[in-house]
């Protein structure tokens, strides 16, 4: 599951009405990157995608009437709580994704009460061939992460197919299109979506494949259990204890040797939202690092579609024994020079007050390790005692994606964000390399029923 669509979500949000003294966030607003409009006017908003040549509308909504103190507006759109909080000055603010690990910077385009959008949003974009190649490489262009890291010269790519594009272009045409475009960025954090075709297109980091196997679906409900299989009749005591949906799963491979396997970073409760979540991820922590027995742990991200980076944060300090810092988010803010980025939100990591274990742990990651189960790695890669990263590099995507919509009715994502180490160091494309190299799910382990990450790890942790 990708981390959430955060551009796609904001457009989408559901805004409602505030007392009078509140409404300071009356007017017009422009994210710092990300593309995105606000317009604000007592009880309702009206949200627009934008780039340099063109302009989606995206819903309008009614304001939340609770006052949390804090926040200045908040929002709350299928479940997912967005809200605006001061950002040191009248005509900027920050709005934050519950779920998220940053902010993004709103600064006023209008003073209150008078909107005034970008001209590029007198005339909507129109739904046509063109129109709709237009929104989907511009926004590319303007927001995109990777292009000189992949080698891809993306205004050639764009030269190459706009002759392609007429108005007798079929949507079909315009799909394939679309899809051949960002094929060859393997990147997991790319997609489109066009319900009308009944079509989607999505790609992983080369080498990948050789895990999956063709249909994703086949490979979450029969081929995800057989290989866990393995490894619990070979290594685990007992069967293992699950929380948060069984996405958080817990259990013994020797008296003193905790197994920690993390099956994704969502969907924890029963209540689809991140609050629920969170409460239900703190209280399965708590059982499980309250465990008497517990002198040394393996954490199993092997098989981990992300999620929500702020879980993974909350593990990490449970495990941790001081602060440091887990990583510097920042986004791309220059739709033409791809090296001008925000000023960056520091994440902290710092020991917990409630149940926490403090001694030696060995992570076993691999290419589906992958986004917010990346950043969880990340965030434990400043922990002391250091933890000791076992099996393959992950996939190499963190942002959260930067979703979009089509003046037809399609979605298309991308990256925008990047997440840096103390160092300045940032994982995307080639993912976070092992300590120690082991192969993860080959296809002869697979066959004779082997799992040399688990025996690695035990042998690391001197329990072999």
């Amino acid at each position: 599951m990708p981390k959430r669509l955060f551009g796609f979500l904001m457009s989408g949000a559901l805004l409602t009405f505030l007392p009078l003294h509140a409404q300071s966030v009356d007017g017009t607003w422009r994210s710092e990157g990300y593309g995105d409009v606000y317009e604000i006017q007592g009880p309702t908003v009206k949200t627009y995608q934008v780039t340099a040549t063109t302009c989606i509308p995206g819903f309008s909504a009614q304001r939340d009437p609770a006052s949390v103190p804090g926040r200045e507006a908040t929002f709350t759109h299928d479940s997912e709580v967005f809200f605006i909080r001061a950002g040191g000055e009248r005509d900027h603010k920050l709005l934050h994704n519950e779920g998220s690990a940053s902010d993004v910077r709103l600064d006023r385009l209008s003073l209150d009460r008078l909107p005034s959008l970008p001209a590029v949003c007198d005339h909507p974009t129109p739904n046509t061939p063109a129109g709709n190649f237009e929104v989907f490489t511009r926004t590319w262009a303007e927001n995109y992460i990777m292009f000189d890291q992949k080698k891809v010269d993306w205004d050639g790519v764009v030269r190459a197919n706009q002759g392609k594009v007429h108005p007798e272009t079929t949507p079909a045409e315009l799909y394939d299109i679309f899809a051949g475009m960002i094929e060859p960025l393997h990147d997991r954090h790319t997609y489109i979506d066009a319900p009308d075709l009944k079509r989607e297109f999505s790609t992983n980091r080369p080498g990948t494949d050789r895990i999956i196997k063709g249909n994703k679906e086949e490979f979450r409900s029969k081929t995800t259990p057989a290989l866990w299989e393995i490894t619990d009749r070979a290594y685990v005591k007992a069967p293992l204890r699950k929380w948060c949906r069984d996405k958080v799963q817990y259990g013994h491979v020797n008296a003193t040797t905790g197994y920690l396997r993390i099956y994704g970073f969502y969907g924890y409760a029963d209540t689809p939202t991140f609050a629920a979540g969170l409460t239900a991820l703190e209280n399965a922590l708590d059982e499980i690092f309250s465990d008497p027995n517990l002198k040394a742990l393996i954490i199993d991200v092997r098989i981990n579609f992300g999620g929500e980076d702020p879980y993974g944060l909350a593990i990490a300090s449970r495990l941790a024994t001081r602060s440091y810092l887990a990583y510097t988010k920042v986004a791309r803010v220059d739709p033409v020079d791809r090296n001008k980025w925000s000023p960056g939100d520091r994440s902290e990591v710092g020991p917990s007050t409630r149940p926490s274990f403090h001694g030696p742990v060995v992570e076993l990651t691999g290419p589906l390790t992958i986004s917010a189960g990346e950043t969880f790695t990340q965030a434990l890669m400043g922990r002391t005692p250091h933890v000791v990263r076992i099996g393959e590099n992950t996939q190499g995507v963190f942002s959260d994606v930067l979703g979009r919509n089509c003046p037809n009715g399609w979605n298309f994502g991308l990256p925008n964000e990047v997440f840096r180490t103390a160092h300045g160091t940032t994982f995307d494309g080639a993912g976070i390399p092992p300590d120690i190299i082991v192969p993860v799910f080959a296809d002869e382990d697979i066959a004779a029923g082997r799992d040399p990450a688990m025996a690695k790890a035990l042998e690391i942790l001197g329990q072999e």
